[in-house]
């Protein structure tokens, strides 16, 4: 079996779980190879027992034959591993060293035996849909893709932005608001619900459309069909918006054509036995709990 150690930022209170996944790895006879700039934030604070190897780029992928990425950090760093991955196929298991982690969804205390599970098999494998930006000019370069969602939003502290918003080529609505959140299920649980959006389940085939501060109080977030194209034309008091795809964004101006639509491939996550998304979700959310007393 050979796997990537994936990671974004090393800090030194991680490094006893950094230490305890490598030698978890070697234990268990598994082939490492670590993403390069991770590996030489870590390679003068950790001590590998067995050989090791740096992995570039996405383009590796066509010369090792990957089992799984591990990706060490939160859901952020998840995100990111995403434009590593992209349409290679290789599934991604996520550790939890940040915060919420719905994505990273292993906590820090199950790193052994996560990697058993792993080694022996004991796991499923989920797909999760992605969204697609289409714009001209072209933005975001080879990986206008994004695993969580697309916003539109205004610049800095400038007034509130107008958005108007088509569906398959039909008009919708136009948004006055700070900006707009198109999100895949799996984005459903990031900003999109901080901003009053439902949770939707993955696997469920659709996108969630989320105002953010809407200066209409009657515009509330509409689930779509993930079949569906949205394209839109902002307008505003200032010369340039901001679009994202997940963590990464660009400055647009209103001449920009923008289209969102499903992506042609998944990203592929390793769900591990006894691991679910209704466990993940009722853990993070604290739902069924009563913290009354």
């Amino acid at each position: 079996m050979q796997i990537v150690v994936f990671g974004k930022q090393y800090k030194d209170k991680d490094l006893p779980y950094v230490q305890e996944l490598l030698d978890a790895l070697y234990e268990e006879g598994i082939t490492t190879y670590v993403y390069g700039p991770y590996l030489e934030a870590i390679e003068k604070e950790v001590k590998f027992q067995g050989a090791y190897a740096a992995f570039e780029d996405y383009l590796d992928f066509r010369v090792h034959q990957i089992d799984c990425v591990i990706v060490l950090g939160g859901d952020g760093t998840m995100l990111n591993a995403v434009t590593l991955v992209r349409d290679s196929g290789v599934p991604m298991l996520g550790i939890n060293l940040g915060r919420m982690g719905f994505l990273a969804s292993i906590e820090k205390k199950h790193i052994r035996q996560s990697i058993a599970k792993l080694k022996r098999g004991q796991y499923t494998f989920q797909d999760r849909s992605m969204l697609y930006l289409e714009s001209s000019p072209e933005l975001f370069g080879d990986i206008p893709f994004a695993l969580n969602d697309c916003t539109l939003l205004k610049r800095d502290t400038s007034s509130m932005i107008t958005i108007h918003a088509f569906l398959n080529g039909d008009y919708l609505n136009s948004y006055w608001a700070d900006g707009i959140i198109i999100a895949t299920p799996t984005g459903s649980t990031g900003y999109s619900l901080s901003c009053g959006g439902p949770v939707v389940f993955p696997g469920s085939g659709n996108f969630v459309i989320t105002p953010v501060a809407p200066h209409n109080l009657n515009v509330r977030p509409i689930v779509i069909s993930d079949s569906s194209v949205i394209s839109f034309e902002v307008e505003g008091r200032g010369e340039n918006f901001i679009c994202t795809l997940d963590s990464r964004f660009e400055l647009i101006h209103a001449h920009h054509q923008l289209a969102v639509r499903k992506n042609d491939f998944p990203i592929r996550l390793v769900q591990l036995q006894d691991s679910t998304f209704l466990n993940t979700i009722r853990e993070k959310l604290g739902w069924g709990e009563d913290i009354r007393n």
